[in-house]
Formats: structure tokens, C-alpha cells, sequence
């Protein structure tokens, strides 16, 4: 019966994935308010937490500085801590948010460049499109005045 209020207590605590990202990420909103562009940037460092877990061991099994090895009798815990988990999860979070806003503010000066151009181009364009009519304008009275010229010639030698 004991075991069964912990465990219970256990799952009621631990939200669910569909959970967690829908309601961490309106409680980090919640938690982050109205902060600077500099604040939003900073990550803050999780390790300062004493959670009782390491920071972890190599893939070839040996630990990591200030990690005892476990004894044969003893069971080696394996995983991260919830706390570990929802602390790195909060960190990516932190990490894509300020990545995304990175992101549109390189797009946004990405679109203004573009722009720019745009209107510089559309310049050169009416530029060029006043200069062929004039040219064209031009050519077309040369070879009116050549067709008269060549015209009068042809009668003067009659």
C-alpha cells in the first residue's frame, strides 16, 4: 500500500513529455517576464545545483573526474536525474529561443539589404529604359534623315 502512494506521488510529480513542453514553456514565459536582449542571450550555467548525480562518464565506462567507480555489489545508476533533465531540457530551450531570435534579426536585416537593392535596381532600370527610348528616338531620325539624304542623291543624279 506504501509503495503504491510513492509511486503514485512519484508519477504525479514527473509531468509528461506533452506536458512538460506545454507548460514549461508558458512558465518559462511566465518565469522570464520583460527582460533585455542581453538577458534573454545569457544562458544560465545549471551545474551549480547539488543534485547528487555526476556530470557523467565517458561511453567507455570510466568516470569522470571526482566520480568513485562503482563497486562490484553496488548498482551503477544510469540516466540523469529528473532535476538533470529538466535543467538541460531548460537550457536548449533558452539556447533555441535566443538562436531563433538570431535568426529573424538576420532575416530582417537580410530583407532590408534586399530592398535596398530592389530600389537601386528599379533606379538603374528607369535609367536604362529612358536612355534605349532616346537612343531608339535617336535611330529613328538618323535613318529617316539617311533615307532622305539618299533619297535626294539618287534624284540629283536624274
Amino acid at each position: 500500500m506504501q509503495e503504491q502512494a510513492t509511486s503514485s506521488i512519484a508519477n504525479s510529480s514527473i509531468p509528461s513529455s506533452s506536458e512538460r513542453s506545454s507548460s514549461s514553456a508558458l512558465h518559462l514565459e511566465v518565469k522570464e517576464g520583460m527582460e533585455s536582449d542581453d538577458e534573454i542571450r545569457r544562458v544560465p550555467e545549471m551545474g551549480g545545483e547539488a543534485t547528487g548525480t555526476a556530470s557523467g562518464s565517458g561511453r567507455d565506462g570510466t568516470s569522470t573526474a571526482g566520480q568513485a567507480q562503482p563497486s562490484a555489489g553496488t548498482q551503477r545508476k544510469r540516466g540523469r536525474s529528473p532535476a538533470d533533465k529538466e535543467n538541460k531540457r531548460l537550457k536548449r530551450l533558452l539556447r533555441n529561443r535566443v538562436s531563433a531570435q538570431q535568426a529573424r534579426e538576420r532575416k530582417k536585416a537580410y530583407l532590408i539589404d534586399l530592398e535596398a537593392r530592389v530600389k537601386e535596381l528599379e533606379t538603374k532600370n528607369a535609367e536604362l529604359e529612358e536612355r534605349l527610348s532616346t537612343l531608339q528616338n535617336e535611330n529613328q531620325m538618323l535613318r529617316h534623315i539617311l533615307k532622305n539624304t539618299t533619297a535626294g542623291a539618287q534624284e540629283g543624279r536624274k
